[in-house]
């Protein structure tokens, strides 16, 4: 959703300066253009040359150089959003108070376009009154201003002034200033992860998933302005989007019964997750102790989640299933997309290199019950999804 979109970000003399770098670096990578100004004091905490080699743009800190002038009013008019991260406390208090003591604040001042401020500073100055005053002052003049984070200050503190992480900057401008409405008014519900089925209090069964995918796919249907609600089984991935509800789940009969309880108000759901299709019978109360003889663990199949959502489905849902395959791929999601009473299949092969389980790439094909085919070729997760919920979008709107 970044694709495109110009940023300015602007950068005060603050320790957390350094979070900046990656920011510049994650911006890019979503795919906008990126200039960066910063004060005078931010040179003691951050290089210009990094910043300029990430953004492939010019730092600018002043307003007059040897032989040339930095139109802030121009770049005031070229971003379509600033973003003031790290905001000191002593920026802020020039910002509130209209000084207009270098570049940073020229540029500022002369904005037409929105503006969000990620504090940083020290508790006692992130509580004194002056600092509560300036901020509502801030957002009095329409300014976004995130809240400041709890955790470790640089004066060793523990309190609250610390910058927001550079991933959580990056999903409030998507939401702010870039989240699409196709899907305005629309709930989604997608599953995401493996399951883990208990053998005894430390061992279980489970797959290779690692949630990328499904997470991905939570993402792109939240920027399309859907309401997404996440069931997650046990995944190491940061819930950084706090638009997107999540529940976490355990088992495969945890996933089924928090999927069918959602299923009831969702108006899509994509079971992307890799559930367990067998679970042990009886779990051990004590760890099981290595013998002589050989362990047999009796298995049990698990409720279908795919095929109990077709069943409970209603006129006006749509529903998607996965399907990871590893030999006659097409015949297996086809069969699947039909007995299932699924709207869409998507396959995934293990035969596809650089795909699947654990990568960040995918290569997916798409089949939906009128015979249209979708292939992704081999493209990033995220990628896959924004071509996922394409696909969903035309769909729903060649219904209407």
């Amino acid at each position: 959703m970044l694709k495109g979109k110009k940023i300015l970000l602007g950068i005060t003399g603050s320790i957390a300066a350094y979070k900046s770098i990656l920011l510049v670096r994650l911006l890019i990578k979503a795919g906008a253009e990126v200039k960066v100004v910063i004060t005078p004091a931010a040179r003691d905490f951050v290089s210009p040359l990094v910043l300029s080699t990430l953004s492939g743009n010019k730092v600018l800190a002043d307003i007059f150089s040897e032989d040339s002038w930095a139109n802030h009013v121009m770049l005031g008019r070229w971003a379509d959003v600033m973003v003031i991260a790290p905001a000191s406390c002593n920026s802020i208090a020039k910002m509130a108070n209209g000084q207009c003591d270098n570049l940073l604040q020229a540029v500022y001042l002369s904005a037409t376009c929105p503006v969000v401020v990620a504090p940083a500073m020290d508790e006692d100055m992130w509580h004194h009154p002056s600092t509560k005053q300036n901020i509502a002052k801030l957002v009095s003049f329409g300014n976004k201003v995130m809240d400041v984070e709890k955790g470790e200050l640089a004066s060793g503190l523990i309190g609250e002034g610390r910058m927001p992480e550079p991933e959580q900057i990056l999903s409030y401008i998507e939401h702010f200033f870039f989240r699409g409405d196709a899907l305005k008014g629309k709930k989604v519900l997608i599953t995401a992860g493996p399951t883990q089925e208990l053998i005894d209090p430390v061992r279980f069964i489970s797959n290779h998933s690692s949630g990328k995918m499904g997470y991905a796919l939570a993402e792109a249907f939240y920027m399309h302005g859907a309401d997404v609600h996440v069931v997650t089984g046990p995944v190491n991935l940061p819930h950084s989007n706090n638009g997107i509800r999540f529940s976490k789940v355990v088992s495969a009969n945890e996933m089924y019964n928090a999927a069918v309880d959602a299923f009831k108000d969702a108006d899509i759901a994509v079971m992307s997750a890799a559930v367990a299709d067998y679970t042990p019978a009886e779990v051990a109360e004590e760890k099981i102790k290595k013998n002589d003889g050989e362990l047999v663990i009796r298995l049990l199949k698990t409720k279908d989640i795919l095929k109990s959502l077709g069943q409970l489905k209603k006129p006006g849902q749509l529903l998607v299933g996965f399907a990871l395959e590893t030999n006659n791929e097409r015949e297996n999601a086809l069969q699947k997309l039909n007995s299932k009473n699924a709207d869409l299949i998507v396959l995934n092969s293990l035969r596809d290199t650089n795909a699947g389980f654990g990568y960040d790439t995918n290569n997916v094909t798409v089949f939906d019950k009128e015979g249209n085919v979708f292939e992704s070729g081999l493209v990033s997760k995220q990628q896959v999804a924004e071509d996922i919920v394409n696909i969903i979008i035309k769909k729903l709107y060649d219904k209407a």
